[in-house]
């Protein structure tokens, strides 16, 4: 579920953005011109998206930056489409061909519907040889493209929905849109490969739109040109009450927060967002042995 769509601020200072990303821009082209739109350097974007891919990309501007390893570690749900008959070096449609072509209209929906599912729940996926994950200090995408042959080790991807909602056949292709919901670090490209695979078919990405990434879902999302009308952003405050578990606290227990010391526990390890009586969003705070301890201070003691 995407959540509540929250109405953005019209001051651009600490917060959130929601980006449509369109195709052929990198996630790194969409943060630099957020960084001009935003007026600040400071803005950083939470779970790349391939140039080709379109869809929901979460930015942090100024402190919102601090947010984003949680946002990262948020499940994400993409439309997309898998194209059955061949395999590609790069799992989607920009790599070059593996092997050859293999005819999948004679594929029946219940070997799909089957392979499918045996794709679905807690899997062990190697992800794609093209993807940012470093080898030796160097980004796996880099020695692909130089020419290596990369092997990267299986590890666990949860996969919470894998649905065909379509077909078309042209021979010799198949073409499945699906919709997935998957946890952090899960590659769909690496899903279409492994469907082909297990169909004896061969299969590659050829379309994928992310449509939600944690709480943030389309919606919400605005397109770079909708930006450029109203750069403004998501109050921090209102993404802590959609990410974690909220604590109201009084004022001297904010002040001590502020001053970087511990609260009784929150029983929880955190981050819990902390507020004041008056709706600010104090800090973000964790328990340990001591007691709840400030893991990041918004308002910090002057």
């Amino acid at each position: 579920m995407t959540g509540d769509s929250v109405e953005a601020s019209t001051v651009t200072g600490d917060g959130i953005v929601v980006v449509d990303k369109p195709a052929g821009l990198s996630s790194h082209d969409v943060v630099a011109r957020c960084r001009r739109l935003l007026n600040t350097r400071r803005v950083g974007h939470a779970g790349t998206l391939d140039p080709g891919a379109t869809g929901v990309l979460v930015l942090g501007a100024n402190r919102g930056t601090r947010f984003l390893t949680h946002l990262v570690a948020h499940d994400k749900a993409y439309s997309a489409t898998v194209r059955l008959g061949l395999a590609t070096v790069t799992d989607d449609a920009a790599g070059d061909a593996l092997g050859e072509t293999v005819d999948a209209t004679a594929l029946g929906e219940d070997a799909v519907a089957a392979a499918v599912a045996a794709l679905t729940g807690d899997i062990e996926q190697v992800p794609s040889s093209v993807s940012a994950i470093k080898v030796d200090g160097r980004r796996a995408y880099a020695r692909v493209r130089g020419g290596e042959d990369v092997d990267l080790p299986a590890r666990p991807a949860t996969v919470t929905r894998f649905a065909v909602v379509g077909r078309r056949d042209a021979a010799p292709f198949v073409d499945l849109d699906v919709e997935v919901e998957v946890s952090s670090g899960t590659y769909v490209r690496a899903l279409a490969r492994d469907l082909g695979t297990a169909l004896g078919v061969g299969g590659h990405l050829t379309a994928l739109r992310r449509t939600r990434s944690g709480p943030f879902g389309l919606a919400e999302a605005r397109t770079l040109e909708q930006l450029e009308q109203d750069p403004s952003v998501i109050p921090l405050a209102d993404v802590a009450r959609r990410l974690f578990p909220v604590r109201e606290i009084d004022d001297e227990q904010a002040d001590m927060v502020s001053h970087g010391r511990f609260l009784e526990p929150c029983g929880d390890a955190g981050p819990v967002a902390a507020f004041a009586p008056d709706g600010t969003l104090v800090a973000l705070l964790g328990d340990t042995a001591r007691g709840a301890k400030p893991l990041l201070v918004l308002t910090p003691a002057e």
